[in-house]
């Protein structure tokens, strides 16, 4: 199936597509500044090397999406974001019968929402003043996890071939948070990791910094900016990072959502330091990046903003040139589907990557 941009996506999880088949039966393309390789994702190990730091988000993800009602409307409300006040960042859609769902607009304000159980959710104020497809909402009296927990599913768009379970959107990563907090959307560039590919990295000397970073709702399909997240990056994690960019390993995220954590932790002299709180940071080419050296990433559309945060690391030539490869490849888009490596080039002389500190 391709997306209405052109692209082929993958419809169902690697591990579904053929018997004996496990999360790491994906692709990996691997660009070096403009050099493009193609291999598949059980090679991982062999792409880097021993001091190697893995940044990976162990933020769960949550059954976010419930039916409801908007007077005789039926709608889907995916939650999106809790704020520090109890209230909700929530998304209304309408179903399209194929129990996937397109975008509504919410509002307007003192709108009710009926959902199981007799809950009611309240929309209150839009979360920007640019736009009305996400609103600030407030459901009283009830406690939302544990409505999500008995009556939500995981959020899926129409590029996929059915729901599936929540299972499936965990990735070996995650770890259940002490609040219950967790993703709307999965931490998707993890999930090809296994048990026995981690034992393998961990064997030949490549580390893991755990880091967390609440993903929202994205924008499917006007591709906004993401808006601020809840993250954390713990001490320990920081300490390894700074250690890592102190000699010769490459720091290399684990997803985007990997990048955003450090480098809103990274102060301008590239130090990382313990934080947690709310990020609003975007990466771009302007922005640079003080920490990333490489990253582990799904295909993003075209339109998507993540391709600004890909430029800012590896570069606009860099970038075109893997994305031309994976298309003429005809590599997987999405969630379930193919990933890329981005590392930075060698050194001729010394052997190791040339660290831009910005």
């Amino acid at each position: 199936m391709t997306t209405s941009t052109g692209v082929p996506s993958a419809r169902v999880p690697a591990e579904q597509r053929g018997p004996g088949l496990d999360r790491d039966a994906v692709r990996l393309l691997v660009s070096r500044g403009t050099e493009v390789s193609h291999h598949e994702f059980a090679e991982l190990p062999g792409q880097l090397r021993a001091g190697d730091l893995l940044v990976v988000n162990t933020s769960p993800t949550l059954a976010s999406a419930v039916d409801g009602r908007v007077g005789h409307a039926r709608v889907v409300v995916h939650f999106s974001t809790r704020g520090d006040d109890g209230r909700w960042a929530v998304e209304l859609r309408d179903p399209d019968g194929r129990g996937t769902t397109r975008a509504r607009a919410g509002g307007p304000a003192g709108t009710e929402v009926r959902l199981p159980g007799g809950v009611r959710l309240v929309l209150e104020e839009p979360l920007s003043a640019h736009g009305a497809r996400l609103w600030w909402g407030r459901v009283p009296d009830a406690d939302v996890l544990g409505l999500l927990r008995r009556h939500g599913r995981p959020i899926r768009y129409s590029y996929t071939e059915r729901d599936q379970p929540l299972s499936v959107y965990q990735t070996v990563f995650a770890l259940p948070s002490a609040d219950g907090s967790g993703s709307a959307e999965m931490p998707s560039a993890a999930r090809p990791f296994t048990a026995r590919l981690v034992t393998e990295l961990v064997s030949r000397g490549v580390q893991f910094a755990p880091v967390a970073l609440h993903t929202g709702v994205a924008s499917a399909e006007a591709h906004e900016p993401p808006y601020p997240e809840r993250y954390e990056v713990p001490g320990a994690s920081a300490r390894l990072i700074n250690a890592a960019q102190a000699g010769d390993g490459r720091v290399v995220a684990v997803g985007t959502t990997a990048v955003r954590a450090v480098e809103s932790a990274a102060g301008a002299d590239g130090v990382v330091r313990a934080r947690k709180g709310w990020t609003d940071l975007v990466v771009t080419p302007e922005r640079g990046v003080r920490v990333v050296d490489g990253l582990l990433t799904g295909l993003h559309e075209p339109e998507a903003s993540h391709l600004l945060m890909l430029e800012a690391i590896a570069g606009g030539a860099a970038v075109d040139r893997s994305y031309d490869a994976a298309l003429s490849g005809l590599y997987l888009w999405h969630e379930f589907g193919d990933v890329h490596l981005i590392l930075p080039e060698e050194d001729p002389h010394s052997g190791h990557c040339s660290r831009n500190y910005r």
